[in-house]
This record gives C-alpha cells, sequence and structure tokens, in this order.
C-alpha cells in the first residue's frame, strides 16, 4: 500500500509523461507535493522503485518510467496522512504493559501496521491485532511487533510479509537492525550505522542505498529481537 505522498507523486510522474513525455525536475516534485527538501522526494522516488511502480532509466538525466499504477487510483480510497506526526515519538509504536498473556508459553503483543524494509513509511496502529509470540523471544523490556513490507532486508533474513518482534528503545548500538523514525513522518526498519557526524540506515539488499540522514533526523523507535514467518 502507497503513503499518501508517494501516491501524489506517482500520479504527478504519470500525468506529467502523459502529457510531456519528460519526466518532471525534482524541483517541480518538491513543489508539487509542497516538500522543503529534494531529500523527501528522493526518499519517495526510492520507495516507489522498490515497490515496482517506477523505473529509473540508465544514462538519461530525469529519466523515469512509470512501470504499473496502484490497483485503486481514486484517492478518495486511500488513507489520510497524519501531517508532521511528532506524536509518533515514543508513542506510535510500544506502549508499557503493550503485552497481553497468552498461554504459558506464549504472549500476545500488539501486531501495528505494516512497515517498509525497503524505504520509510507511516506506521499504522492498530489495537485490534495482536500477535502470540513465545515467551523466551522477549526479554525485559516492552515490546511490539510489526508487518514487513518490501525487500531491501532480505539479506539479513528478513523477507516481505516476515512478523518482526520489536524491543522499545531509544538507542541503538552500532549494525543493530532498528525501527526508526525519520523526520518525524515515517518509520523504516533498517540496519544502523554511524557515519562521521551522520547517521545512516543502511539496507541488506545490494539493490538498495543506504539512506543518509543528520542524528536530529532520526529518532530510535525499538530494536530488532525476533521473528515470525508462516509458511
Amino acid at each position: 500500500m502507497l503513503t499518501r505522498k508517494q501516491y501524489d507523486l506517482l500520479m504527478f510522474i504519470h500525468d506529467r509523461l502523459q502529457d510531456t513525455g519528460v519526466s518532471p525536475s525534482f524541483d517541480e516534485m518538491k513543489a508539487a507535493l509542497d516538500l522543503k527538501s529534494k531529500s523527501g522526494i528522493h526518499r519517495l522516488i526510492t520507495g516507489l522503485e522498490e515497490r515496482g511502480f517506477i523505473r529509473r532509466l540508465p544514462h538519461r538525466a530525469r529519466a523515469l518510467e512509470v512501470v504499473r499504477m496502484p490497483e485503486n487510483t481514486e484517492p478518495e480510497a486511500l488513507p489520510q496522512r497524519n501531517r508532521r506526526v511528532a506524536s509518533i515519538r515514543h508513542r506510535e509504536v510500544g506502549t508499557r504493559g503493550s503485552a497481553i498473556r497468552g498461554s504459558a508459553d506464549s504472549v500476545q503483543l500488539p501486531l501495528y501496521g505494516r512497515i517498509a524494509a525497503g524505504t520509510p513509511i507511516e506506521a499504522l496502529r492498530d489495537h485490534s491485532n495482536q500477535v502470540e509470540v513465545p515467551v523466551g523471544m522477549l526479554g525485559r523490556g516492552d515490546h511490539y511487533a510489526l508487518e514487513v513490507d518490501g525487500e531491501s532486508m532480505i539479506d539479513a533474513g528478513i523477507l516481505d510479509g516476515d512478523t518482526v518482534i520489536i524491543e522499545r528503545c531509544e538507542n541503538a548500538d552500532e549494525g543493530e537492525i532498528v525501527v526508526a523514525l525519520v523526520e518525524a513522518e515515517e518509520v523504516t526498519l533498517k540496519r544502523f550505522r554511524r557515519l562521521g557526524s551522520q547517521v545512516g540506515l543502511e539496507p541488506a539488499n545490494k539493490m538498495f542505498r543506504t539512506q543518509i540522514y543528520d542524528p536530529g533526523q532520526v529518532d530510535i523507535q525499538g530494536r530488532l529481537v525476533g521473528l515470525l514467518r508462516k509458511y
């Protein structure tokens, strides 16, 4: 499922290609989506590319091709995005006492929405969904579960559709796989890297690039402690 801005950008690119045959510039995309920086456009384009909606044509500047459209292209059918979701910080995923006792050997954790293993997307919160998790998979902290969307962590053994178990925390060690909140808007699952004065959110798939941010742009929401998979 596309976020509102991913959908808006895809439609803008599609309409421009239909009208002129030429991809819009990054400045035009930024203005059309009312974003403050081109970095947001880079993330949106990467997300659309990873999900197979667009393709970058090699050796040509500003060359994008729309490969496919969403199944439902009516904007009204998409959920409304929150604007600058600062309240997500420390609240959107995981709360104290969130685990519910299941059987003697398991607990029920809140299962929130799909998290991008490819590029940041909004984390959805739905208290009605629960997932049963073996007690031995959990430590002493607070935990929650997220369903993975995307293939950028496949070399770490995390596949599209897997359910990841996350321990809530605010800091991460070098190389840990974390849930990161980017620019108080979007959440992603990546490997955490310290790169001098900046931080990197590194995929585990050579097809995708590490996303580089200033430390103030990234808030750690939790670390990966387990994984569930259905066959």
